[in-house]
């Protein structure tokens, strides 16, 4: 009877409610352009810049920032609910030990006869064990959520990942346009310099006015408020970049950034390098990540609705008892015990119900947000193309603007020293110069970060395969 009624058991367990992996829903999607060989270069985007200086501060920002590394403790977290959740499916075995030591009244409501021993000894060992059969999937249900929770802190690390490396290149890109800019400043300053000192002269001699040497240095002071702004910005993106680094704080308060080779801002921008992924739905951790907490609550669904049902929990011991030590595990000593518990549950139903129903809420939301994930996600890469594109044709003007009013300022200058016209002439030049120079490196600028912008709505800076491969 004990071995049919084991039997009866196991095959309920077996054939049990099953339990698998939900799918995400079925979404509409635009077609992709990118070839295999533009999704590798993708994973790691900033080695499209050329510049070694960048790479060696991603990788520092990899190795080192504070995001990354609360990021790796969430993992580990996780890791640990799974190995907890895992082990409610694994039967519950202890080893007790019971040494006991007791008297009774020689004078209570039981007489006792003349010579029985009122202290006695009890020594038991004994191995327990005790195991709830997973009938309707509840266990296994819970497992598999809390994998997919360790899923979603992976694909969290990455996102957080791709962020870090798009905030440093981000920063790095406007701390060399700011360098630029600086240089641009001081040269200029330079010039302004020079000019009001010649312009000194020239009023001393009795040869021009009092305004054209005002004026010249009113421009002057205005280049010196620049040169302060651009210090100040220099000073951010630094600080910027040590903290995004994981730096010291000694380091964060001192930072020390160093710059690539000197190059020209304006032009140092690499065509775009890879085209629309043909999944981005796999490509974007923030998406996966998304999946994995939408599968995760569908799973406490049917965890939740388990309780509903009768649960099947089998008991048993065996061991030694006796009153001496030297009794124990001998023949006569042996004891053992097997049963089985159902409990089903009545008055708790409504308490069920009450779960089940926060449970589909979770669900829901977690469908809802997973809908807005990949909303959002496509119209970050909308956005990002178009901006890309958008930068690029800036640059190509603000260049040419630049180079034509680079020769409008030389032919003020020309016509200034042939006494054709006033110095205001030459001023007003030198300020439109100024100005289209310093947008020609904003524009320079805009289009290296929006080109980072767009890798990052792409999802790049990770590689999908190693992830997956790792789960």
């Amino acid at each position: 009877m004990n071995k049919i009624l084991i039997a009866l058991l196991v095959s309920t367990a077996v054939t049990g409610c099953a339990v698998v992996q939900p799918t995400p829903p079925k979404l509409d999607l635009p077609a992709g352009t990118a070839t295999p060989a533009q999704e590798t270069l993708l994973q790691d985007w900033w080695l499209a810049f050329d510049d070694p200086v960048l790479t060696k501060l991603i990788d520092e920002a990899f190795a080192q920032n504070y995001d990354l590394r609360i990021t790796m403790a969430r993992i580990e977290a996780a890791r640990s609910r799974v190995l907890l959740a895992r082990s409610e499916l694994a039967p519950d075995v202890n080893l007790r030990i019971d040494p006991a030591r007791s008297r009774i009244s020689g004078v209570g409501s039981q007489p006792q006869t003349v010579g029985t021993p009122l202290i006695s000894n009890d020594f038991r060992v004994a191995i327990e064990m005790s195991y709830e059969l997973d009938v309707w999937g509840k266990y296994r249900s819970g497992a598999l959520a809390s994998e997919n929770d360790l899923t979603a802190a992976r694909y969290y690390r990455e996102t957080v990942r791709i962020g870090v490396a798009a905030d440093v290149a981000n920063a790095y890109f406007r701390l060399r346009a700011a360098d630029a800019e600086m240089g641009v400043l001081e040269t200029t300053l330079k010039l302004r310099n020079e000019t009001a000192q010649l312009l000194r002269d020239r009023f001393e001699g009795g040869l021009i006015g009092e305004y054209d040497v005002r004026s010249a240095e009113a421009e002057r002071f205005a280049v010196i408020a620049e040169i302060a702004r651009t210090k100040r910005a220099i000073g951010q993106y630094e600080t910027a970049i040590a903290t995004l680094t994981g730096r010291s704080p000694q380091a964060v308060f001192a930072p020390n950034v160093v710059r690539g080779t000197a190059d020209d801002a304006a032009t140092a921008v690499p065509p775009l390098p890879f085209g629309f992924p043909v999944e981005i739905i796999g490509r974007r951790p923030d998406i996966r990540r998304s999946e994995a907490l939408l599968a995760g609550s569908e799973l406490r669904i049917q965890q939740a609705r388990a309780d509903y049902y009768p649960s099947f929990k089998l008991g048993a011991y065996f061991g030694s008892e006796a009153a001496t030590t030297g009794a124990l595990f001998t023949g006569p000593a042996a004891i053992w015990s097997f049963g089985l518990g159902i409990l089903q549950p009545l008055l708790a139903l409504k308490a069920i119900e009450a779960q089940v129903e926060l449970a589909k809420a979770n669900n829901d939301r977690a469908a809802v947000e997973y809908l807005q994930t990949v909303q959002v996600a496509f119209g970050e890469v909308r956005s990002a193309l178009v901006a890309n594109a958008s930068a690029r044709e800036v640059l190509a003007a603000e260049t040419s603007r630049r180079d034509e009013i680079a020769k409008a300022q030389e032919v003020a200058r020309l016509r200034y020293n042939a006494g054709r016209t006033s110095f205001l002439e030459v001023i007003d030049a030198q300020r439109t110069l100024l100005a289209a120079e310093t947008l020609r490196i904003a524009a320079a600028r805009d289009a290296k970060i929006s080109t980072v912008d767009f890798a990052k709505a792409l999802g790049g800076g990770w590689n999908p395969a190693q992830l997956s491969a790792g789960r």
